[in-house]
């Protein structure tokens, strides 16, 4: 066994982390949302599709259930946003959140015959901090929320805030009860 032997300046080297590769850290950052609406998905008994080219629009998540009343299957739309400037369990009621307007249009657009949600990602600034696995568990940092902004006026230039609730959290649970609504003809 080797011990670390003290630099010439006294002090012990700084332990660096695993070499990532050089993907841009909001491309790194897409991917880590897919896959958590990939495990939410899979969790939920949803199938996933993803639109070419998306317009706008990052998923199609579908779930059947003989619960459903106007379909044996139906669809939500999902639009899929990452940011590390809000922090984890952000305090009140919602956060804000900023879209362009193109975008917040698209979203708000309503009647629609397939509805859509914002599925919004906060993750640690540090990529170091984004995942830790272990035997029994693998822990992805932080939580995503979803709202449904259907109606939602454009208020900005070109870009509008709009507010996240934070009781919203996305997980199996949540897209389930999306789904059932939906499925009864509902909204998300």
């Amino acid at each position: 066994m080797a011990i670390a032997q003290p630099e010439r300046s006294g002090l012990l080297p700084e332990r660096t982390g695993p070499r990532r590769g050089t993907l841009a850290t909001t491309a790194c950052m897409e991917t880590l949302q897919v896959g958590y609406l990939h495990a939410v998905a899979a969790a939920a008994g949803c199938s996933l599709s993803q639109p070419f080219p998306d317009n706008g629009i990052d998923w199609h998540v579908s779930h059947g259930s003989p619960g459903h009343t106007v379909d044996d299957e139906v669809t939500i739309k999902v639009q899929l946003k990452c940011t590390y400037q809000v922090a984890p369990r952000p305090p009140g009621p919602s956060f804000a959140f900023t879209l362009d307007n193109d975008h917040l249009r698209k979203l708000a657009r309503t009647p629609v015959s397939v509805h859509k949600i914002l599925v919004v990602m906060l993750v640690p600034r540090s990529q170091d901090d984004w995942l830790r696995a272990d035997h029994d568990r693998l822990d992805l940092r932080h939580c995503c929320y979803w709202v449904n902004l259907a109606g939602h006026p454009v208020t900005g230039r070109t870009r509008t805030t709009v507010r996240i609730p934070t009781a919203r959290i996305f997980d199996d649970r949540a897209l389930c009860e999306i789904m059932a609504r939906v499925g009864t003809g509902g909204r998300p």
